[in-house]
């Protein structure tokens, strides 16, 4: 009880407070698994989210704001326990949904389907996305880690971490023999999870991948550090990696 306290912090709200202009309850209100927003013409493809460990999907609006303005149909998919959804958070459950939920947008909506993933939802993003990888064209980590077992440590290098964790996230293990398009971002001053545990992931993750490092930003503030050109040069590398206009590999 204490990990899931330190490690999920859901907010719940009824559909009708989820919604708002541009975003509606997906797939039906009755059996909500997240918020749509579709692209002002024809949409090129979709790009699923899977948002951090607090508040819902309601809250990640800008993902969808940046998204649809590149033709792309933006699925911010929301967890159990979080939101309108009921249930427990907990890695098992989350990563089986998060399965459910690429699935059936998949299902629906066909390719190319991206898979982002932030913080938290970077991990839940790779274990799903390494088991659906079939139906997957890219995938991007914001923030991500390599093993949870190595932020908690971090943060409590006290404890012996490794012996006492439940989930483990392990998402360098993951994704190991994926091998679709990866865009792995950092945030240099990230103090939440830092930089160099999204350089040992990236490292861990096999050809096509480029990383980025956001200078100055942290894990919480990232967003500001990122314009429409940022975007439309990330989700062309996850589209077509031959065509990559945006940094180097590992710039800084």
């Amino acid at each position: 009880m204490l990990q899931d306290r330190l490690l999920y912090f859901p907010e719940q709200a009824a559909v009708a407070d989820v919604v708002s202009d541009g975003l509606r309850a997906w797939p039906a209100p009755e059996t909500f698994r997240g918020l749509v927003a579709e692209p002002p013409g024809a949409a090129r493809g979709t790009a699923v989210v899977f948002h951090g460990n607090a508040g819902h999907a309601g809250h990640r609006s800008y993902y969808a704001a940046a998204l649809t303005r590149l033709g792309l149909r933006v699925i911010l998919a929301e967890y159990p326990g979080y939101g309108p959804r009921d249930g427990d958070p907990g890695e098992q459950r989350l990563n089986a949904d998060a399965e459910q939920t690429i699935a059936l947008a998949h299902r629906q909506y066909g390719s190319p389907l991206l898979v982002i993933g932030e913080s938290l939802g970077a991990a839940v993003a790779a274990s799903a996305a390494s088991r659906e990888r079939d139906m997957i064209t890219g995938l991007l980590l914001v923030t991500p880690w390599d093993r949870l077992e190595n932020v908690a440590a971090y943060h409590y290098p006290w404890l012996p971490v490794k012996w006492l964790l439940r989930d483990q996230y392990l998402s360098a293990t993951y994704l190991g023999s994926f091998d679709r398009p990866v865009l792995v971002v950092i945030a240099e001053h990230d103090r939440i999870v830092p930089a160099r545990f999204g350089e040992a992931l990236y490292h861990a993750v096999s050809d096509p991948k480029r990383l980025i490092v956001l200078k100055e930003a942290g894990h919480n503030d990232w967003i500001n550090y990122v314009d429409d050109s940022w975007w439309r040069d990330a989700i062309g590398f996850l589209l077509d990696p031959s065509v990559w206009s945006g940094p180097d590999k590992d710039d800084r």
